[in-house]
């Protein structure tokens, strides 16, 4: 993008006068920006280590969707989509743009959303940290430089962590704001460094426009291939094992977290992965491991200062620890991101409860039903103010947090491809067994991954 359409990008938001402009460095300049700024550390495998302060998870009852001509009624609105006045949110805008005026760089990164260019997103993301700039770069799918040459900005993300909004005078909940405006295309993120806000900010619009304007199915899960190109979809909500699951070392990984299934097959909306580092190892999960090397973020993962070694066990900052790297970091990796018709989908659950059995074979209508109930439990520390250590959810689509739409939008779309292409169903409990949380274990990984396999092998058809 040329200093012209970056600084008109920069005036539509009112920002007129600011300081340095840090625009698509590479991953070495962002790491060795962070350092210098103080944001974070270089850990003994060469990840950036960084702390995102009071915010360890998503703030879910900060979120709001604008409400104006473009989601008026077309939002599912309620306790997930919550309204927030155009006229309020513009005053937040302007609050931002002179925050951001008196700082004295920004990052900036131009990135696309989706794999697939007839349905991609370009996104612009400016952000105070270098760090987040650096995930930004690593979780969405990177332009070439001749893209980058003639970019322009169809979305724009304005990260300002260090802004905290006041209730009383910006209509807000607390010090921290998310907001999303469809009529303005323009994500803001206040008062939390949690870079996952960046993340699940676009695949919420995503969720949007791809079924309203492109006919695109939308999804929350994970993908991966089989050396003769068969495809495998994993749903689940945050730690239930997609990213595990998805990341075999027998299949190559389509993408770990969000997808699209349009008329042609399956793309991922991402160019990286964000993956939970709770009690992480190299004998449970190579692949991940292996990836946390420079160029990757640890977000507040336990490090020893002096040794520079990473404690994946050390829950003190919170359960909800996660690292950042680009696709590419891990060994067989499709590149295009892209893949043909799944032949299988997995419904993954972390049943807290011991009550669901390991594995189920789902008929159509079976399917359906637990897409639409969506049933898994909480774990501390992925949301912020979790009242209890576990609570059960019921999140729709397995990603009701995400979904501006009604839930029917996506359950339609999904019995319609399914029926199309003759997709096996199997819903796969990753949680407790023997007893709930406390009393029971938690289903080994290895398990789990050998059930998996099963399933998209076809040997328990």
């Amino acid at each position: 993008m040329d200093l012209a359409v970056r600084k008109m990008t920069l005036e539509r938001f009112g920002v007129e006068d600011v300081g340095a402009v840090h625009e698509n460095l590479p991953p070495a300049r962002l790491v060795e920006a962070s350092v210098r700024r103080r944001e974070g550390m270089i850990s003994g495998s060469g990840a950036l280590v960084v702390r995102t302060g009071k915010r360890t998870g998503r703030s879910p009852k900060d979120r709001f969707i604008v409400e104006n001509e473009v989601t008026g009624e077309a939002v599912d609105w309620g306790t997930g989509n919550k309204a927030f006045p155009s006229d309020a949110f513009g005053a937040l805008l302007d609050k931002a743009a002179s925050y951001i005026e008196n700082l004295e760089e920004i990052y900036v990164v131009d990135a696309y959303a989706g794999a697939d260019p007839r349905y991609r997103l370009n996104v612009h993301v400016v952000t105070e940290h270098a760090w987040q700039a650096l995930f930004a770069r690593q979780l969405f799918r990177r332009p070439s430089k001749a893209e980058l040459d003639s970019f322009e900005p169809e979305w724009t993300v304005i990260s300002v962590p260090g802004l905290l909004t006041d209730p009383e005078e910006d209509a807000t909940e607390s010090e921290t704001f998310v907001g999303i405006d469809f009529e303005r295309k323009v994500v803001l993120v206040c008062g939390t460094a949690y870079a996952g806000e960046i993340k699940k900010s676009i695949f919420t619009v995503l969720n949007f426009v791809l079924p309203t304007e492109r006919g695109v199915f939308p999804m929350h899960c994970s993908a991966n291939a089989g050396k003769e190109g068969d495809v495998a979809l994993f749903f689940g909500l945050s730690g239930t094992g997609k990213t595990t699951l998805s990341a075999d070392p027998e299949r190559d990984l389509i993408g770990d977290d969000e997808h699209g299934w349009s008329d042609s097959g399956v793309f991922n909306f991402e160019g990286g992965c964000y993956a939970k580092t709770i009690d992480l190892s190299p004998e449970k999960e190579p692949q991940i491991w292996d990836a946390i090397r420079f160029g990757a973020v640890l977000e507040n993962a336990v490090m020893d200062r002096r040794t520079r070694e990473v404690d994946y066990s050390d829950r003190m900052l919170t359960e909800n620890t996660r690292v950042a790297y680009p696709l590419e970091y891990i060994a067989g990796a499709v590149p295009e991101g892209r893949g043909v018709h799944p032949s299988a989908v997995l419904f993954l659950t972390a049943d807290a409860f011991g009550v669901l059995p390991p594995i189920s074979a789902l008929t159509p209508s079976q399917a359906a039903y637990y897409f639409l109930s969506g049933y898994t439990a909480k774990l501390a520390g992925t949301e912020a103010e979790m009242e209890s250590e576990v609570e059960a959810t019921f999140s729709t689509c397995f990603g009701a947090p995400f979904l501006p739409l009604p839930a029917t939008t996506y359950a339609e779309m999904l019995s319609e491809r399914l029926k199309e292409h003759g997709t096996r169903c199997y819903l796969i409990n990753t949680g407790w067994s023997g007893g709930p949380y406390g009393v029971g274990g938690r289903i080994d990984i290895a398990a789990t991954r050998e059930m998996a396999r099963a399933v998209i092998g076809g040997k328990l058809d």
